[in-house]
C-alpha cells in the first residue's frame, strides 16, 4: 500500500507537472533517499519500493509508458545527484536509460544510455592532483589506530568515514581532517558520519542550476521546474538554490531549508509514483 502524501506536498506535485510548457526535472540524492543508510557504502541498494518507482518513472520519462501517457512525460527528466563517485553511483543506482547522473557533489556528470554510462571527461590539473595526494596522505594518517575510521578516495576528493568508529576516535579523526583542509586551503563538508574534502569547489546546488538549464534546452522548454529530495547537510546547498515553482523535500529528521518532509525511502517511492501518475494523465 502506498504511503500517504501530505496535502501540501500533493498540491506542490500537481503544480510541478502542470502542463504550461515548462520542463520538469526530478532530481534525487541516492544514499538516505532512495537507499537507506548502511555502514558499508558498497552494500547500499534501493529499497524494493524505490527501485520499482524509479523504473516506472524512468519508463514514462523516456516514452516507454502507455500510449496515452500524456504530453507532460516528454518534457520530464530524471537525475541522480550524489556525493558518490560517478561510476560508483551508476553501479549502485542502475539508472534508467536517459537519466542524468551527477557525482562527487557536482564535480562529475554523465548520462545513462543503452550502452551504459556516458561520462563527461574529467581530469585534475597537475597542481590539483598534488594537493589531492597531500590531502589523502593526511587523512590516511588521521585514521591510523582508530578502529572504524577509514578513508575513501574519489577522483577529486578524499572522504573520512566514521560511522562505525567510537566517539573519541571520531572526534580525533574529524579534528585532523579539518586541520588538513585548513592547511591546504580547502573546504571540509561535514555530512552524516563523513567529512569530505575536495580539491574542486562544487556543490549540489550549483549542479542543479546547471542541470536546470540543460534540461530546458534538451526538452525545448523556456524554463525548468525542479523537484529535489535529499537527506543530509550537503543537500541543503541544493535546497538553497531552489525557489518558487520548485519542490524541495527533506527525507528524515533534522533542520532543513526544504519546504516539505517525508519519513523515509518508501515515502519517497510514493512521491515518485504520484509524479508518474500525474505525468500519465
Amino acid at each position: 500500500m502506498s504511503e500517504a502524501i501530505a496535502p501540501s506536498l500533493a498540491t506542490a506535485l500537481e503544480q510541478l507537472v502542470a502542463d504550461d510548457g515548462a520542463a520538469v526535472l526530478v532530481a534525487l540524492d541516492f544514499d538516505g533517499v532512495l537507499a537507506p543508510l548502511v555502514d558499508d557504502p558498497t552494500a547500499s541498494r534501493m529499497t524494493a519500493a524505490t527501485r520499482a518507482a524509479v523504473d516506472r518513472l524512468g519508463a514514462h520519462v523516456r516514452g516507454d509508458g502507455p500510449a496515452d501517457a500524456g504530453a507532460a512525460a516528454g518534457r520530464a527528466r530524471l537525475a541522480f545527484v550524489s556525493g558518490r563517485d560517478l561510476e560508483d553511483l551508476a553501479q549502485r543506482s542502475v539508472p534508467p536509460v536517459g537519466a542524468y547522473l551527477v557525482g562527487s557533489h557536482g564535480a562529475q556528470t554523465g548520462h545513462a544510455t543503452t550502452a551504459g554510462l556516458d561520462a563527461v571527461p574529467f581530469e585534475l590539473t597537475a597542481e590539483q592532483a598534488d594537493v589531492l595526494a597531500e590531502l589523502t596522505a593526511a587523512l590516511d594518517a588521521a585514521v591510523v589506530g582508530r578502529d572504524g575510521a577509514w578513508v575513501q578516495r574519489k577522483p577529486s576528493a578524499a572522504v573520512l568515514h566514521t560511522r562505525t568508529a567510537g566517539p573519541a576516535d571520531t572526534a580525533a579523526a574529524v579534528e585532523a581532517a579539518d586541520a588538513a583542509a585548513a592547511r591546504l586551503g580547502l573546504d571540509a563538508m561535514h555530512g552524516k558520519d563523513v567529512v569530505e574534502i575536495a580539491v574542486l569547489h562544487t556543490t549540489k546546488g550549483e549542479a542543479l542550476e546547471r542541470l536546470r538549464t540543460v534540461v530546458a534546452q534538451d526538452a525545448g522548454a523556456s524554463a525548468t521546474r525542479v523537484l529535489y529530495a535529499g537527506d543530509d547537510t550537503t543537500d541543503e546547498k541544493a535546497f538553497a538554490v531552489l525557489g518558487a515553482g520548485d519542490v524541495t523535500i527533506k527525507v528524515g529528521p533534522g533542520e532543513t531549508l526544504a519546504a516539505h518532509r517525508v519519513a523515509d525511502s518508501d515515502a519517497v517511492a510514493a512521491v515518485l509514483d504520484r509524479i508518474t501518475d500525474l505525468l500519465a494523465v
